[in-house]
């Protein structure tokens, strides 16, 4: 159980003492009181990897470290699928405002099937105000094919504007298996 230390901690500082204060008394029983008290913080420091570890960390850390990577979670999702999206994080931030970073976020975040249509296309001119080709307004239609009947259509719609250019307009679609 975490918060709780057994044993003494495995670098006591009255050892670290130079001779002449390990043979005082009340130098070691001082630093013997020490290192009762830094014990619990030289274990978190040893353990650091364990908590930062998405694949496994302790699951009340797993909210948390999602946060330190901006990873939107569904309280309602199996752990797994928690666990795979924080990993994924860094990763799909690095792909953000794509049609495969957000294909892969929703995949990650619902566990099921996603089709995107996006209008795509740029275009540009030389000339300010000048008419140029394509779509007046671009657009974004997300269709996602889940089996968890829990994923509902905000906690996608969430995504999706977090994800898509601010000037796009979207259409969600949430569907069962």
């Amino acid at each position: 159980m975490r918060g709780t230390v057994v044993g003494p901690t495995p670098y006591p500082i009255g050892t670290m003492l130079p001779a002449v204060y390990q043979e005082d008394p009340f130098a070691m029983g001082f630093t013997a009181g020490l290192d009762d008290v830094l014990a619990a913080v030289i274990g978190t420091i040893d353990c650091i990897d364990w908590y930062v570890d998405p694949l496994i960390t302790p699951f009340d850390f797993l909210e948390w470290l999602g946060g330190w990577v901006g990873a939107l979670m569904d309280e309602n999702a199996p752990e797994d699928r928690l666990r795979a999206l924080v990993a994924g994080s860094v990763d799909l931030h690095r792909r953000r405002g794509t049609v495969g970073g957000l294909r892969a976020h929703l995949e990650l975040l619902t566990g099921g099937r996603v089709e995107i249509v996006d209008s795509g296309g740029t275009a540009w001119s030389t000339t300010p105000g000048a008419s140029v080709p394509g779509a007046a307004s671009p657009r974004l239609a997300v269709r996602v094919i889940a089996s968890d009947p829990a994923v509902t259509v905000g906690l996608v719609d969430t995504a999706v504007q977090q994800s898509k250019p601010a000037h796009v307009r979207h259409r969600v679609e949430v569907m069962g298996q």
